[in-house]
């Protein structure tokens, strides 16, 4: 039978890996899969954190019932109701319908109208506690993070963090739960790309979650998604992450993105790149639109501080691939970037005008004059292509020089 691992004395994790899942929200690949992470309290009363995706239902009742038997579940805490956390709770209920379920007054309301569930409801407020017998449980709401009804739950004599999607990555857990118990490092730029594509546009809620957390004593955190950051692994690094990102501050990195029909614009992109290496910028990202998936050009764009965006004209408009970008990226309220941005048309322009009015919309700091192409590559477009890379490359050093 399935068996839940103890993480911490009396902390079970009864999670689930989706191997199968090839986008995830349906937007999002997932080359290494996904986690969906629960835990069981074993108290006097017994607390659930969360359930699971409701395809995964069979391997995580057989997990609770290999470590519980006959004994009931007392709470269900719901941190938080995207249905790859909720969708078992339906099933949960038949299987114990005494079951208490815990959560704010957003979560009571998404509780009816997903599944239905209309009793044995508690509703808390922001810092209630709920005694379990030793051990006491402590709620924090932290809205929009990355839902209305988020909220996190603190284990307070374990000095742990239940922390719902805050903290999570893509990528299933392959055997070790615990940061401390596997190489950790393949989870990093997975972190950054959930972060970006699912939280990326909510930095201020961010900020003020862990605002209200920083005075907590965290030894262990307890995500969805994702390894268990503990106190002797990468927990402060996780934390310090999500603070850098949630201020959309980056490293002083360079991420160029470009669509191209008939390769001018491919070869202003290259000729960019070379400029700003001669200069000094040593991490430079080139993503072709067609090509590269949208979920990690905005990973990138999270990564580093500098960004140059280049499109022809097409139908007068951007280039259908990069205005998705840019409409992304402006979904996300992405802050505090340089920026420069190129383009191409053979009788009437609009990437120029527009990718303009994208960065005055965004508050982006413009580097350089921009580069267009009426029709063919001439002398005088490599030299302000070459201008554009290197003005991107001081830019970017005189922030390293500080």
């Amino acid at each position: 039978m399935c068996k839940p691992l103890e993480i911490e004395k009396d902390i079970f994790y009864v999670g689930v890996n989706d191997r199968t899942k090839h986008l995830f929200e349906s937007l999002w690949p997932l080359p290494n899969g996904v986690s969906y992470n629960s835990y069981l309290i074993v108290d006097e009363k017994v607390a659930l954190i969360d359930t699971v995706d409701i395809c995964y239902s069979d391997v995580f009742f057989r997990k609770i019932t290999s470590l519980l038997g006959d004994r009931p579940i007392d709470y269900l805490v719901v941190n938080h109701m995207e249905p790859d956390h909720s969708g078992s709770i339906g099933l949960l209920v038949n299987k114990y319908p005494d079951i208490s379920i815990v959560g704010n007054k957003r979560t009571i309301e998404m509780l009816k109208g997903y599944y239905g569930v209309t009793n044995n409801l508690v509703e808390i407020l922001d810092l209630d506690t709920l005694n379990l017998g030793k051990y006491n449980l402590k709620f924090y709401l932290t809205p929009m993070v990355h839902w209305p009804e988020t909220m996190m739950t603190y284990l307070q004599e374990m000095n742990t963090l239940f922390s719902g999607d805050a903290f999570g990555t893509f990528g299933a857990i392959d055997g070790g739960v615990l940061d401390s118990q596997t190489r950790i490092e393949k989870y990093w730029d997975e972190m950054i790309r959930y972060y970006s594509n699912i939280v990326g546009k909510f930095g201020s809620p961010v900020q003020t979650a862990l605002k209200k957390l920083s005075g907590v004593e965290i030894d262990m955190i307890c995500s969805t998604h994702g390894p268990v950051w503990t106190k002797n692994g990468r927990i402060n690094e996780v934390i310090s992450l999500y603070d850098k990102l949630s201020k959309y501050d980056a490293d002083n990195g360079l991420v160029i993105v470009y669509g191209s029909m008939y390769g001018n614009t491919a070869e202003l992109a290259d000729t960019i790149a070379v400029s700003a290496s001669q200069n000094g910028v040593k991490d430079i990202v080139i993503h072709n639109v067609s090509k590269s998936h949208e979920s990690d050009i905005i990973r990138d764009v999270f990564k580093y501080k500098g960004l140059i965006i280049g499109s022809p004209t097409y139908n007068n408009k951007l280039y259908p691939a990069v205005e998705s970008v840019v409409t992304s990226l402006q979904n996300r309220n992405l802050k505090n970037r340089y920026f420069g941005y190129f383009g191409g048309f053979s009788w009437s322009d609009a990437s120029e005008r527009l990718l303009k009015s994208f960065a005055e919309e965004m508050n982006f700091e413009v580097v350089a004059s921009p580069v267009v192409i009426k029709q063919g590559m001439l002398d005088e477009v490599y030299e302000k292509a070459n201008n554009l890379g290197m003005m991107m490359a001081k830019k970017l050093n005189s922030d390293n020089s500080k």
